[in-house]
């Protein structure tokens, strides 16, 4: 679990229990089966048109920064009122959230520039994050 242990480590590392739940909420977000999982996200901020900045996080270049508002629109008010309600934050605040976490959490998983196929490596992402930050 090299990749992923690198990926909960730099996001993760020294950050407060808040952030910890940041991080699963992500994770979650990232996993959901009914928008797509990590293609389905991906495809989101490319219909919403962001392909350039979701394909910057996926590539192995440098990743260009998004905004607070660009999140909302491409996640809707809805979504991201319950990513901020798990939070116990408002939507503003989530959204600035995500904005700053999403670009790293998606370019460590997709290493070589791929989008992993199937939900093997989120499973094991998920199953490491609860044993490592939600015992």
């Amino acid at each position: 679990m090299g990749l992923l242990d690198q990926v909960v480590g730099a996001l993760a590392g020294g950050q407060s229990g808040g952030n910890n739940a940041l991080l699963e909420t992500v994770m979650k977000l990232v996993n959901d089966p009914q928008n797509g999982g990590l293609q389905g996200l991906i495809q989101s901020f490319e219909q919403g048109g962001l392909g350039d900045i979701v394909n910057s996080w996926v590539s192995n270049g440098q990743n260009l920064p998004i905004s607070a508002e660009q999140i909302q629109s491409v996640l809707g008010g809805s979504s991201l009122g319950n990513i901020a309600s798990q939070l116990g934050m408002n939507s503003e605040e989530a959204s600035g959230s995500l904005a700053s976490m999403l670009p790293q959490l998606i370019d460590s998983l997709t290493p070589n520039g791929e989008v992993p196929q199937g939900g093997d490596l989120m499973s094991q992402g998920m199953e490491m994050l609860k044993g490592k930050f939600f015992a």
